[in-house]
């Protein structure tokens, strides 16, 4: 599902326009990427949790030279579903 089938599924679902829908999921995903960079955990009860981990650093091997180069350490989002959230 993409962007655009996303909003029409929002809009069929909650009888909202397709433009309301893109503003809610527009406003949603500003929201939560303002939380992600001020370094906050977003929960959804039912939904998962978004939250911000610290990704150390590490030592690879560049595959086209084969030599070992160094990744360095970041910030990366990481998603926990939640219970009720399964893909059956």
């Amino acid at each position: 599902m993409n962007k655009a089938e996303l909003i029409g599924a929002m809009a069929a679902e909650s009888g909202l326009s397709k433009t309301d829908s893109k503003k809610a999921l527009d406003a949603f995903t500003a929201s939560v990427t303002k939380a992600m960079k001020a370094g906050d955990k977003v929960s959804l009860v039912g939904f998962g949790t978004f939250s911000v981990v610290e990704r150390g650093a590490r030592m690879c091997i560049n595959p086209s030279t084969k030599k070992p180069i160094e990744i360095a350490a970041k910030k990366v989002v990481k998603f926990k579903p939640g219970a009720e959230l399964t893909a059956e």
